[in-house]
């Protein structure tokens, strides 16, 4: 697995893709650096279902909870974040000795570098099973890792060999593995079960679509949705489009919800292809897509009002066709019971993607 994705994971967090449901993940990453610009030189977060739960950096020097639920741990171990801030300042220097191993090992000299390490498990509350993670890596690149069916190291890199043979005649994967399928799988099922409304929560999203121009790209709007886990795409005949398209960032709204937006430029597409494009949104732990139809009728703009406006979301079922009968029912009942968002025009966050589309001149 490559490392890079650690360090991107430390700064901005994850998406998942059509991650499965029943499958609980714990994760702890370390990331250690030298001469990063307005960055701090030890960061340790934690990660259940991927949101972040704990953080602890070099300048702080404290671990503290990044979600409310988490301070109910204290009410069983009232020496949890004390005895993890003062692991996490024994490990700030460790890592400073490992940036100057892999230093030596790999010949580098001064400058930018990051060590990087990855630990963690898996846990599927149907069937039990636990897998785990121990990761490695240097500048970007693997380093070291644990095979943990194998119960030895892969060791990508030359230099890290030697590292490998020591490791296994000591018996460390052994170590490692039960350690993760006791103690990390001991504490993922119990950040599961405090964090559980919130890890379970989901918010359906407003979709608009909405445009500056009759000739200019169609943007997909989705707001007011929960969590932050989704992935918002344009697709042809059933396929992902990759060309022509302006994806946005997921940011935050005001109330806790979130949103995001995608542009598709159609301009070298004829009228009459348009009802092959769809707008899909994927939410983390829904089996279900929300597609909205391309059609010039639902389009909003500043310049007129739309004829119609409401988005139409139609939830396709990735169990294949024959469900897809059984699915609309389930979603139009459970929908019909959900208070839903204001319509488009008088949603304050679609109006605001509207005037950023479609600004209005300066007095």
């Amino acid at each position: 697995m490559d490392m890079k994705w650690c360090f991107v994971l430390v700064l901005v967090g994850t998406l998942l893709h059509g991650a499965a449901a029943k499958v609980h993940t714990l994760r702890f990453f370390q990331t250690s650096s030298t001469q990063v610009p307005n960055f701090p030189e030890h960061i340790s977060v934690g990660y259940v279902d991927d949101l972040l739960i704990t953080h602890y950096d070099s300048v702080t020097k404290r671990e503290v909870p990044k979600q409310e639920w988490m301070n109910k741990i204290t009410e069983e171990d009232p020496q949890y974040w004390e005895r993890n801030t003062q692991v996490n300042l024994g490990n700030e220097l460790v890592e400073k000795e490992n940036i100057k191993s892999a230093k030596r090992r790999l010949n580098v000299t001064g400058g930018l570098h990051i060590n990087q390490y990855m630990y963690g498990c898996d846990w599927d509350d149907e069937t039990n099973e636990i897998t785990g993670y121990y990761q490695f890596g240097f500048d970007g690149e693997d380093f070291i890792s644990l095979d943990f069916e194998t119960e030895t190291f892969v060791a990508p890199k030359q230099q890290a060999f030697s590292i490998k043979q020591a490791w296994e005649m000591i018996g460390e994967g052994v170590r490692v593995k039960t350690l993760l399928i006791h103690r990390c799988a001991k504490y993922l099922k119990k950040f599961v079960l405090l964090g559980e409304s919130a890890l379970k929560r989901t918010e359906l999203p407003l979709v608009s679509l909405l445009q500056k121009s009759s000739s200019g790209p169609v943007t997909c709007h989705a707001t007011r949705f929960y969590p932050d886990r989704a992935m918002l795409f344009w697709t042809k005949d059933g396929v992902e489009v990759t060309e022509d398209v302006d994806p946005g960032e997921i940011l935050p709204n005001g109330d806790g919800t979130f949103q995001t937006s995608v542009s598709l430029d159609l301009s070298s597409v004829p009228p009459e292809d348009w009802d092959r494009f769809n707008c899909v949104f994927q939410l983390s732990g829904l089996q279900d897509d929300y597609v909205t139809r391309l059609d010039r009728a639902i389009i909003m703009t500043n310049e007129e009002p739309p004829t119609d406006l409401i988005s139409v979301l139609v939830p396709l079922s990735r169990a294949g066709v024959l469900t897809v009968v059984v699915a609309v029912v389930f979603i139009y009942f459970r929908r019909s019971r959900v208070k839903r968002p204001p319509t488009p025009p008088s949603d304050p966050d679609v109006q605001a993607v509207l005037q950023e589309l479609n600004p209005q001149p300066q007095s």
